[in-house]
C-alpha cells in the first residue's frame, strides 16, 4: 500500500508530465520545479486537476541564490516559490520556478489563479526586484516610495543607499546619502587563534 506522499508524487508526475523539470521529496514534503515558461500552466493544473486540487495558495516568496552553497550554485540567480495547499486531499506542495534573466528577473503572476498571491508578489517585487507579468498593481509594499534598490538581494549593502531624517529648516523628511562608514566585523572567535583558550597557565 502506497503512502500519501507517494500518491502525491505519482499524481504530480501524471498531471504535469513534460512540464515537470524536477520533483524532489525531502522531510515529508514535495517540491516541484518547472521552467518559467511552464509556470502559469503548471500552476493552473495544480489547482484544477481533480487528482491534485490545490485550491489555496498559502505563501509565495522570492529567493536570491547568489553565493548559495558557498558559491557552488551554478543555476539562475532568482527564484519564486509558491506554497500550495489542497483542502480536498489534505496535502501540500512547493512550486518553484527560476527567472531566466538574472539582470531583469521576470515571472508570470499567479493572481489570476489565486488572488491571495497579490501582496506576496508585491513583496517579492519590493524586496527582490522580481517583476510579475500580469499583476494588476505591482508596486512596493514594505519599503518607502523613495527607497532605492531591493533590500533582500544578496548584493544590497547592509547600510542601504540612502537614509532619511527630519530637516527642521525645511520642516519635512529629507533623503540623503548614507553617512554610516561601511565596516565588516569579524567575531573574536574567528580572528583570534587563542580566543577562549582555557588551557593557558596564569
Amino acid at each position: 500500500m502506497s503512502t500519501k506522499i507517494e500518491r502525491l508524487d505519482a499524481a504530480l508526475a501524471a498531471a504535469l508530465g513534460a512540464r515537470l523539470a524536477r520533483c524532489t521529496r525531502a522531510l515529508g514534503e514535495m517540491t516541484v520545479v518547472v521552467k518559467a515558461d511552464d509556470y502559469l500552466s503548471a500552476a493552473q493544473t495544480l489547482r484544477d486537476d481533480p487528482a491534485l486540487k490545490f485550491e489555496q495558495l498559502v505563501d509565495l516568496c522570492g529567493v536570491d541564490y547568489a553565493g548559495y552553497g558557498d558559491g557552488a550554485w551554478q543555476g539562475p540567480r532568482f527564484a519564486v516559490v509558491a506554497h500550495l495547499l489542497s483542502l480536498t486531499h489534505n496535502w501540500r506542495v512547493r512550486l518553484r520556478t527560476f527567472a531566466p534573466d538574472d539582470g531583469f528577473p521576470v515571472i508570470a503572476s499567479l493572481t489570476g489563479l489565486w488572488p491571495s498571491a497579490n501582496w506576496y508578489e508585491r513583496e517579492a517585487f519590493d524586496l527582490f526586484g522580481i517583476v510579475f507579468t500580469g499583476h494588476a498593481d505591482l508596486r512596493r509594499i514594505l519599503t518607502d516610495y523613495g527607497f532605492v534598490g531591493h533590500p533582500f538581494r544578496k548584493d544590497f549593502p547592509i547600510s542601504g543607499h540612502v537614509e532619511m531624517r527630519y530637516d527642521p529648516e525645511q520642516r519635512r523628511v529629507v533623503y540623503q546619502p548614507v553617512t554610516i562608514e561601511p565596516r565588516e566585523i569579524t567575531p573574536r572567535v574567528i580572528r583570534e587563534d587563542q580566543y577562549g583558550d582555557l588551557g593557558t597557565e596564569h
